[in-house]
């Protein structure tokens, strides 16, 4: 296998992993995050989300509900040739705690802040048009029977951050010529690229997600804006011929240990 610690493709991205786990979390090229205790654990959403999600040359990055704080060390990574500070918000204690630690163990420590707090009242406190980059993997299941761990109901499920509020949020906190990346299933993400509009927030990039050329697209990969314009339009298969495909690879290959 080309992965170290294999993770859910997809379809089963909020599932236990399928493969080896470290006892301690996953290891990546240059960082490793442990997600003991955390709702959301390492999963493909993030590593996705993290490496497709457009980021600035100047100004903060936010990330929304970070749990161990995969998506900021990505962001942190990837623009490790700069000096961004990259902000995370997390409501729930344990996370927080657990990416205070990875953050404090990685090469960008000095850049990496946690900052627990629910993030609509955090949100408010903040001047307009902060970040020019907000990346978000969030709750998504509007209804049906929650985990039983409240962690984890708390990551999966959008009772404490609706998407009308996560809406309200980027859009107060986004500069004008900014950008937020988010991952979600496919009918929860038609359904909040409509309601953005709501909000002046405008899709101008979308990718579909599916696990191989024959399944349906299980994820939608949105870039939103303030900035109205053209949406474009993009597609990416994990796997092809029973291996990752070239396009996962060319996107994941700076963070997976084995690709």
């Amino acid at each position: 296998m080309p992965i170290l610690n294999k993770i859910p493709s997809p379809a089963h991205a909020n599932a236990e992993p399928d493969g080896v786990k470290m006892a301690k979390g996953f290891t990546f090229k240059q960082f490793h995050v442990d997600d003991h205790g955390c709702g959301m654990p390492v999963s493909t959403d993030g590593v996705l989300l993290g490496t497709w999600a457009g980021l600035p040359e100047l100004g903060e990055i936010l990330d929304i509900g970070t749990g161990s704080g995969l998506l900021a060390l990505i962001a942190a990574q990837r623009t490790g040739h700069t000096s961004l500070p990259v902000t995370a918000v997390e409501i729930d204690q344990p996370a927080a705690n657990a990416a205070r630690k990875n953050f404090a163990d990685s090469p960008w420590a000095s850049r990496l802040h946690c900052i627990e707090h629910n993030v609509q009242t955090w949100a408010q406190a903040q001047p307009t048009g902060r970040f020019n980059a907000i990346v978000c993997n969030p709750p998504y299941f509007n209804n049906g029977q929650q985990a039983d761990s409240q962690a984890r109901a708390t990551a999966r499920h959008t009772d404490s951050l609706s998407h009308s509020d996560l809406l309200t949020v980027i859009r107060h906190l986004l500069s004008e010529d900014g950008n937020a990346s988010l991952i979600l299933p496919e009918y929860e993400g038609r359904q909040l690229i409509e309601q953005a509009t709501q909000h002046k927030l405008f899709c101008r990039r979308v990718c579909e997600v599916r696990g191989t050329e024959r399944k349906p697209v299980t994820r939608l990969l949105i870039t939103l804006s303030p900035q109205s314009g053209d949406t474009v339009s993009e597609a990416l298969c994990i796997h092809h011929q029973g291996a990752y495909s070239e396009a996962f690879t060319t996107l994941t290959s700076d963070f997976y240990l084995k690709l």
